[in-house]
């Protein structure tokens, strides 16, 4: 879907939305293509989990109101990758879980110090 300034900024035009680039100009804000590139599976995901926590924070807002909470999650989403890699966040269920067949290093080590 390609969003231009004449595109209506409603809840219903919000749903239609696909692509990061989609958002961030419905939302207008600047970007770095470059940096979408890299990052743009993790800044959606982070939104997700921050439309989330809005919408169960603030189930009463109107869609106006609505809309500049999902923006302003939007950008934290965006600069949360210019601080931190998406190694470092851990987003995704590959990142949380941990196999049950793996002893490291540190765990080693912890136990020589008790022994």
């Amino acid at each position: 879907m390609t969003i231009t300034v004449d595109t209506p900024r409603t809840f219903a035009e919000f749903t239609k939305l696909i692509d990061t680039e989609d958002y961030l100009n419905f939302f207008d804000i600047s970007y770095d293509p470059s940096f979408i590139n890299v990052n743009r599976l993790h800044i959606l995901k982070q939104f997700s989990i921050l439309i989330k926590q809005v919408d169960k924070a603030f189930p009463d807002l109107s869609e106006s109101e609505r809309l500049e909470k999902y923006k302003l999650a939007f950008q934290e989403a965006y600069e949360l990758f210019k601080t931190s890699s998406p190694l470092e966040t851990k987003l995704f269920k590959v990142f949380q879980d941990f196999p049950n067949n793996v002893v490291l290093l540190d765990d080693l080590a912890q136990e020589a110090e008790t022994l």
